[in-house]
């Protein structure tokens, strides 16, 4: 059977933004040094602002990648603001554990570029974590290109 998109419902956006939010908080840990206190509070916040009203949210597509009747993953994205007026911008790609590896992500993307091109949108972007290597190969076969680049290094306290 073909992946397909529909549109999340708001029970399904309950259910998938604890997942969301622990593992945004844990890649903030892991990542951005932050303590799992802030990164919980600034990943709850973030999102909040983002989706203020949930799926009734203007400007975003939220959808749920099904195979027949089996949800096999969601993708979120926000289409072109005043700030950025040609592009829109994926917050979140996600393939369930068990039905990874199987070009379900990679089909995701294709299906909500056919959306945003038949909403006249030129542009997608997202950004991704410089340790997801397996992402990284997915969206450069896709033809994302790096367009900003973002460097940190911890520093050790003094004495």
């Amino acid at each position: 059977m073909e992946l397909t998109l529909t549109p999340m419902t708001a029970p399904e956006l309950a259910r998938l933004l604890g997942a969301l939010e622990q593992g945004y908080a844990e890649d903030l840990v892991a990542h951005r040094g932050m303590t799992p206190e802030a990164a919980r509070e600034r990943t709850v916040a973030q999102i909040g602002e983002s989706l203020p009203v949930g799926v009734d949210t203007e400007g975003v597509l939220l959808r749920v990648g099904r195979v027949g009747d089996t949800e096999v993953g969601w993708i979120w994205v926000t289409l072109p603001t005043a700030a950025a007026p040609n592009q829109a911008w994926i917050h979140n790609i996600e393939v369930h554990e068990e039905h990874r590896g199987r070009g379900y992500a990679r089909r995701m993307i294709q299906l909500i570029e056919a959306e945003l091109a038949q909403l006249g949108v030129p542009e997608l972007g997202l950004n991704v974590f410089g340790t997801n290597t397996v992402a990284l190969g997915l969206y450069r076969s896709l033809g994302f290109e790096v367009t900003s680049q973002q460097m940190a290094k911890r520093v050790a306290p003094a004495g």
